[in-house]
């Protein structure tokens, strides 16, 4: 299966309780200022960037780390609560990282849902507005793990889109210009919980790729996966691999067990190098069309002439049949146990081989999370309840998907009134998983560019308006803009 809340009490708390939670671990509260640092102190602020940064509620270390000319890279601890409703559960660190570029500049805040990178690089809106940017790693993805977690209470998209929060309100203290958010993939979907609960924290929001599993019962991604690209002979290409790979399960299950010898790989999570194998193979149509375009069918091997070692490696560059090893799956557990419990995810796509298959239905989320933390039930009410809001509340909202991505099957809508609400939805044609503003037609390249423009307060005058007036595109920092963002790197989702 490829990788990318009730409304408890925990949801429902007021801005005074989720304050004084967050107060517990030296998150901003409306008196907290005088307390800390005193009128006197902030007026003797100190100069250098790094010491305002470690002078910030939350923070508790900060490394600094190298970064092209005119910027500053910190590596950052925030501690953040365990659980935000009850601050007696104690504390844990969560990395961050912050590429400083001017206080005077405006800030995006990215998650790519996942880990965060320990390298600078810079999102697409954060180049549009030639700003500032935080990058933060997701709870429960190593190392920013409780260490006693309780997996159904602290990991659901609340307590997450709650640590966004802490972290923007400490941020603002010294980057007080326009804040933005956006997050790709699993990111985008972060992204976009978050302003459901906090909508007043930022000006404007950009997911990208952000899947929109509404009713996990009801999917739409095998009908997409069916019609995707605009050649039904690469589609056939790709079940005829499948089924030339089931076939001859065998020898592709001892290049497998081989190569899992080599590597130490085991396979307790998902039970047998067999059903891993399986799954993986199953998950290739999916995989090739998130990660590659239509021109990469012409680079398929024939199914019925190419050698098993060539279909190997097919995969390897695919949807690897050692992808589901514990040593490799363990590092995605919190995405898994999330789809199991609250995100969704798709149905297998196996209709086509399932006469071949020796696991049908295994290949869904439950099956990579643990035994021992896997939910017993699946809390339907999330995903209903975000998607009423974008589609009926949310403002300042900017999706941007792939129009053959299979995660853009089940797309996030604006819904009535979307243009007075500034929430608007673009598809890349003939895109992927890495679609984004630049790749959109002229026309609507601009109206998505002005939109995040408008929403971090630059007006034409300012810098990055100018440069996107002139050139149509923001101007590129090579060793921060030509970096893959962390959801697009093969095995995430």
């Amino acid at each position: 299966m490829r990788r990318p809340v009730t409304r408890t009490a925990a949801a429902l708390l007021t801005t005074a309780a989720v304050a004084a939670a967050a107060g517990a671990i030296g998150a901003p509260t409306a008196d907290a200022v005088p307390r800390t640092l005193g009128a006197s102190a902030r007026e003797a602020a100190p100069a250098d960037i790094a010491d305002q940064v470690r002078a910030l509620p939350g923070v508790a270390k900060v490394t600094e780390a190298t970064a092209p000319a005119g910027y500053r890279f910190f590596l950052i601890d925030f501690t953040q609560l365990v659980d935000h409703t009850s601050p007696a559960k104690g504390t844990f660190t969560q990395r961050i990282t912050l590429l400083h570029k001017d206080v005077g500049r405006p800030m995006v805040m990215y998650t790519g849902g996942y880990n965060v990178s320990q390298n600078p690089s810079r999102s697409e809106p954060t180049q549009i507005v030639d700003g500032n940017q935080v990058s933060m790693e997701y709870r429960f993805f190593e190392p920013s793990r409780p260490a006693k977690p309780n997996w159904k209470r602290q990991l659901t998209i609340w307590q997450a889109a709650t640590d966004q929060h802490v972290i923007i309100e400490s941020f603002k203290r010294l980057y007080r210009q326009r804040w933005l958010t956006t997050g790709g993939s699993k990111g985008g979907m972060t992204a976009t919980y978050h302003r459901r609960f906090y909508p007043r924290d930022v000006a404007g929001t950009v997911p990208y790729v952000a899947p929109n599993d509404v009713v996990d019962s009801k999917d739409v991604y095998n009908t997409f996966l069916n019609k995707v690209g605009n050649d039904p002979a690469c589609r056939q290409t790709l079940t005829d691999l499948q089924r030339r790979t089931l076939k001859d399960r065998s020898w592709f299950l001892a290049k497998t067990r081989a190569v899992s010898k080599a590597n130490n790989y085991t396979y307790e999570i998902v039970g047998t190098t067999d059903k891993a194998m399986e799954s993986s193979i199953v998950d290739a149509p999916f995989a090739f069309w998130q990660y590659s375009t239509q021109a990469d069918c012409a680079t398929l091997p024939d199914p019925k002439t190419a050698t098993n070692d060539q279909i190997w490696d097919f995969y390897e560059n695919t949807s690897s049949l050692t992808g589901y090893a514990d040593q490799l799956v363990s590092a995605y557990t919190p995405y898994y146990f999330q789809a199991a419990y609250q995100l969704g995810s798709p149905e297998p796509f196996e209709n086509h081989i399932k006469d071949l298959l020796r696991y049908p239905g295994l290949d869904v989320a439950i099956s990579f999370v643990p035994k021992d933390i896997r939910p017993k039930k699946f809390d339907k009410t999330a995903m209903p309840d975000i998607d009423k809001w974008v589609s009926t509340e949310s403002r300042q909202m900017l999706y941007v998907y792939g129009g053959n991505d299979p995660w853009g099957a089940e797309a996030f809508t604006c819904g009535a009134k979307a243009a007075q609400r500034e929430c608007a939805r673009y598809f890349v044609a003939g895109g992927n998983h890495g679609s984004r503003i630049g790749q959109l037609p002229d026309a609507e390249k601009t109206r998505a560019t002005a939109l995040v423009l408008k929403w971090a307060g630059l007006g034409g005058g300012d810098q990055a308006s100018k440069q996107m007036a002139a050139a149509g595109r923001p101007k590129q920092v090579p060793a921060l803009d030509n970096v893959t963002p962390d959801y697009l790197r093969r095995g995430g989702m």
